[in-house]
C-alpha cells in the first residue's frame, strides 16, 4: 500500500498540505477553524462532561474533527503527558489521523489569581512579565522563554497562549499583570527575546508556537474596563497613540511570531470599522496582513461567536458591534474580515452550512486550513505527537528551572524608597502581616504584637474594586486607591514601629501616603516571601525598575488619556523609577 503523501517526512511541507488538504471533506476542514478548551479527568484521563465542556473529549476530536485544543485546569507534569499521549492516541484513530495541537495558557507566573494565568504548579515560577519588564533584561526574557518552551515540550504543549504585549497605559485596566508594562520600546525588545526563546531561530520541531496577543493593542480601554465583559467593549484613542500601541506586534511580526489573536475591543471614534477586532477587516486584513505583512495564524480570543456559560452563569458572546447578527453571520464577518480560526468555540457544522449555502466559498476555508495544516507538519507532530511520561516529569520544575524563576523573582523586586532601614542586618524582632510567619522565622524573631517588634513587613495588593459575576471577580478593576478605613490601619502599623511594605502591582497602585510614612517601600511583581525577604535583609539584589508610573490620586488617573503611556499629573513614581540597595 502507497503511503500517503502528508505522511511522507521527506516531502516538502507544502506539497504534505496539499494533499491531506485534497483528501479532507469539508466537515473535515471545518473542525480545522475551531480552537476550544478542554479539561483533563482524574490522573491524566479523558474528561468527557465537566465545567467548560459542551461536548466530551471523544466527541469534539471524533464526531467533530477538532484537531486544536488548549487544555484548562492543572494537574501533575506525569498527570499532563499521560492526558496528551492518551488525546493523540484519539486522534490517531480518526479516518485521517491528524495529531491534535494542544496548547496552554501562561503557566509559570509566580501569583495567586487564576483569572490572570494559571498557578505554576509543577513548572518553575517565575515573576509576572511585568517583572521580567522590571529587570528589563532581553537576555533573562530569551531564557525565560526557552525554559517555558523545554517544560511545555515536556508535557505536550505546542502553542503558547503568549506573549501579551499589550501597552499598560491605562491605569485601571485588569489585564497589565500580563503585560511587558507602559513602554513601546521595551516591551518590542523584549517580545522579540520571548519569541526567540519559544520559536528558536525558526519554527520547526523543537518549537513552541508563540500565538502573541492582543492585536492591534488591548489597553487604551474606556475607563479601564476590559472587553470580556459588555460595559468594557470600547476601545479609544484619544491621545492619537495608536501607532504607539502597534510597536510591539511589529517586533513580533519581524521575530517571526508563528500567531496572532486580535482581542475583543470594539474601536470607537477611528477611521476603523466599530465592530470588535475579530471581525474587523480593516484591522485584520487591512492593517495586520496587507499593511504589516503578517502570514501566520490568526486565532480570535476565546467566545466570540455562541452565548456560554461561565463559572454557572450565562456570558454574552464578545461579539462587540454586530451582536445583531446570528451565529453564521458573525462566523462570515470574522472569515471575511481575515480570520482564520475562532477560539473557544466548537461548531465546525456553522461552517459546513455557510459553505453549503454558498455565504462562504470552500476556497476561503482552504486558505485558512493550509495556514493550520501547514503548522503541524512543521512543528512534527506528524512524525511525533507523543511524549515521554517519565521525561516530563523530570524536566518540568527541573532544579536549573526553578532556580532560575526564583533568581529572577529578586532581582524583580523594586525598591520604591528607603529610609536607611534596608539591609536589615541580625535577627530582629518582626512583625509579619500578609507574610508567612513561618517563612519569616528563618530570618527574625516573629512577635504577635506591632509594639514589641524593632521592624514589621507587611505585604498589601493592589486594591480593586470587587466585581459580583463569578468569571469577572478575577479581573481586579475600578480604584487604585486603598479604602479608607484599610488605609488608616495600614498606616497605623507605619506610625506604630518601622516597617518594610511591599506591594504587589498587578497594577498601578495609588499609595502616597504609604510611600511618605514607610520605612522602605518595595514593588513586587510575583514573588514568594523568601524572595522579599532575601532581599531585606541584603542575601540578594533586587534591580527593578518601574515598568509603569505610579499615579497620585485616582482624579489624576481619571484626567489622564487612556492610548498615553504615563499620563497622570504629577506621578508619585515615575516610569522607570528603582533604587539600588
Amino acid at each position: 500500500m502507497t503511503t500517503p503523501t502528508y505522511r511522507d517526512p521527506n516531502r516538502p511541507v507544502d506539497e504534505r498540505v496539499e494533499d491531506l488538504l485534497s483528501r479532507m471533506t469539508l466537515e473535515e476542514k471545518a473542525g480545522q477553524l475551531f480552537h476550544t478548551m478542554l479539561a483533563m479527568g482524574p490522573d491524566g484521563t479523558l474528561a468527557e462532561e465537566g465545567a467548560f465542556l459542551r461536548y466530551g473529549t471523544t466527541e469534539l476530536a471524533t464526531e467533530r474533527r477538532l484537531t486544536h485544543f488548549n487544555l484548562i485546569g492543572q494537574g501533575t507534569a506525569r498527570e499532563m503527558a499521560t492526558w496528551v499521549n492518551r488525546v493523540q492516541e484519539l486522534a490517531a484513530g480518526t479516518r485521517l489521523g491528524i495529531p491534535l495541537t494542544l496548547s496552554t495558557d501562561p503557566r509559570h507566573a509566580f501569583t495567586d489569581n487564576p483569572g490572570a494565568s494559571f498557578l505554576a504548579g509543577d513548572f518553575s515560577a517565575w515573576p509576572e512579565p511585568l517583572g521580567l519588564a522590571a529587570i528589563g533584561d532581553a537576555e533573562l526574557v530569551e531564557r525565560f522563554a526557552d525554559t517555558v518552551r523545554r517544560e511545555y515540550l515536556a508535557v505536550g504543549f505546542r502553542v503558547a497562549l503568549h506573549p501579551q504585549i499589550d501597552l499598560a497605559t491605562e491605569p485601571r485596566w485588569s489585564r497589565q499583570s500580563g503585560t511587558f508594562g507602559s513602554s513601546a520600546a521595551v516591551t518590542s525588545e523584549l517580545v522579540a527575546a520571548y519569541i526567540r526563546g519559544l520559536q528558536g531561530p525558526r519554527l520547526g520541531p523543537s518549537s513552541v508556537a508563540a500565538m502573541v496577543k492582543h492585536f492591534p493593542g488591548g489597553g487604551p480601554q474606556k475607563d479601564g474596563e476590559d472587553p470580556h465583559f459588555p460595559h468594557g467593549k470600547e476601545q479609544v484613542y484619544p491621545g492619537g497613540m495608536r501607532d504607539y500601541h502597534l510597536e510591539p506586534f511589529k517586533a513580533a511580526i519581524a521575530a517571526g511570531c508563528s500567531q496572532m489573536m486580535p482581542y475583543y475591543g470594539q474601536p470607537v471614534g477611528t477611521d476603523w470599522e466599530e465592530v470588535g477586532f475579530g471581525f474587523n477587516k480593516d484591522v485584520l486584513t487591512g492593517l495586520l496582513r496587507e499593511r504589516l505583512g503578517f502570514e501566520g495564524i490568526v486565532c480570535t480570543d476565546w467566545g466570540l461567536l455562541n452565548d456560554a456559560e461561565i463559572f454557572g452563569e450565562p456570558a454574552e458572546a464578545r461579539a462587540w458591534g454586530v451582536e445583531h447578527l446570528s451565529v453564521a453571520e458573525r462566523a462570515a464577518k470574522a472569515l471575511d474580515a481575515g480570520t482564520d480560526q475562532f477560539g473557544g468555540e466548537q461548531c465546525p457544522e456553522v461552517i459546513v452550512e455557510l459553505v453549503r449555502s454558498g455565504r462562504v466559498t470552500e476556497d476561503r476555508i482552504d486558505d485558512s486550513v493550509r495556514r493550520l495544516l501547514r503548522e503541524k507538519f512543521v512543528l512534527g507532530l506528524f512524525e511525533n505527537p507523543y511524549v515521554d511520561v517519565d521525561r516530563a516529569e523530570e524536566t518540568v520544575g527541573a532544579g536549573e528551572f526553578t532556580a532560575l524563576g526564583a533568581a529572577a523573582q529578586r532581582r524583580s523586586l523594586t525598591v520604591l524608597t528607603n529610609d536607611s532601614l534596608l539591609p536589615l542586618t541580625g535577627r530582629p524582632d518582626v512583625y509579619v502581616q500578609g507574610v508567612s510567619a513561618e517563612t519569616a522565622a528563618a530570618y527574625g524573631n516573629v512577635v504577635a504584637d506591632p509594639a514589641e517588634a524593632d521592624v514589621a513587613v507587611l505585604r498589601l495588593r493592589t486594591p480593586f474594586e470587587p466585581r459580583t459575576g463569578a468569571f469577572e471577580s478575577f479581573f481586579h478593576a475600578g480604584s487604585l486607591a486603598f479604602p479608607e478605613d484599610e488605609l488608616k490601619e495600614i498606616l497605623r502599623l507605619l506610625d506604630t514601629v518601622p516597617t518594610l511594605v511591599c506591594v504587589n502591582l498587578e497594577r498601578p497602585a495609588v499609595l502616597p501616603e504609604i510611600a511618605e510614612r514607610a520605612a522602605a517601600l518595595v514593588a513586587d511583581f510575583g514573588a514568594s516571601d523568601s524572595a522579599l525577604l532575601d532581599v531585606a535583609f541584603g542575601r540578594a539584589r533586587a534591580e527593578g525598575r518601574l515598568p509603569f508610573e505610579l499615579p497620585r490620586s485616582m482624579a489624576a488617573v481619571a484626567a489622564a488619556r487612556p492610548d498615553v503611556p504615563d499620563d497622570t499629573q504629577d506621578p508619585v513614581f515615575p516610569y522607570g523609577h528603582g533604587l539600588a540597595v
